[in-house]
């Protein structure tokens, strides 16, 4: 078994494991009522409001742990576990969205870069993996189509590089969104004790998912500029 199966094995089972202990912590936070009482909406109005963010609308959305800000309508759109519970990890999740927001009013710099990249990362998400394959194809056929086939290989991994690039630009985002969560919930006292502890554990986990995606991704990089550089030697 070559090193890079073995990379990308680990990387799945980490992967797995955190995704598993996140639903697990966060099925468990749900279970732990908040003392003020405040729903994952009602949460999420007052961060905006106390932000001086008034065009923002929170709005409800199907699916589990499918929270997320969308800039584009200007939503912070909580699940339906989220949005009408007062619980510790729907305070964490819906005041994390928030934090988005925020960071969209502020103009912070790493979600702006973001934005940009997103249409260009769409696209070589789309394409990346047809043309790698497209590449590593005609570099097995004969030699007559390796030079052809290096050419579309070198453009499918720049297509993937994109993709790493936005993986590693989105770390700092998400952690951006916690931090500004976790001061305000705090500052508040919406969150105290025991249960702002745990909304940062809350938070601590699902940001390892995104480190993970990234660093699986950046391998995945690795490997094809390794067989690019092999077929070069």
């Amino acid at each position: 078994m070559s090193i890079y199966w073995i990379i990308f094995i680990g990387f799945m089972l980490i992967s797995m494991l955190i995704s598993r202990t996140l639903t697990s912590r966060f099925e468990k936070y749900s279970k732990e009522p908040l003392r003020s009482g405040m729903t994952g909406k009602q949460i999420a109005e007052k961060m905006l409001n106390d932000n001086g963010i008034y065009d923002v609308k929170v709005v409800s959305t199907k699916g589990f742990l499918s929270d997320h800000y969308d800039p584009r309508n200007k939503t912070v759109n909580l699940s339906e576990a989220v949005y009408g519970h007062a619980n510790v990890a729907a305070a964490a999740v819906a005041a994390h969205e928030c934090g988005h927001a925020v960071q969209h009013e502020t103009a912070y710099s790493w979600l702006t870069f973001r934005s940009v990249l997103v249409p260009v990362v769409q696209f070589g998400s789309r394409w990346s993996q047809w043309v790698l394959l497209a590449g590593l194809i005609m570099l097995g056929l004969s030699e007559a189509m390796a030079s052809a086939g290096m050419v579309i290989l070198l453009v499918g991994v720049g297509l993937f590089a994109l993709s790493t690039l936005f993986a590693f630009i989105t770390l700092p985002v998400e952690y951006n969104a916690s931090s500004r969560a976790l001061a305000w919930l705090n500052a508040t006292g919406i969150t105290q004790g025991a249960e702002h502890e745990h909304a940062q554990d809350a938070l601590k986990w699902a940001a390892r998912t995104y480190v993970v995606a990234a660093l699986s991704s950046l391998a995945t990089l690795l490997y094809y500029i390794a067989i690019i550089l092999g077929r070069r030697d």
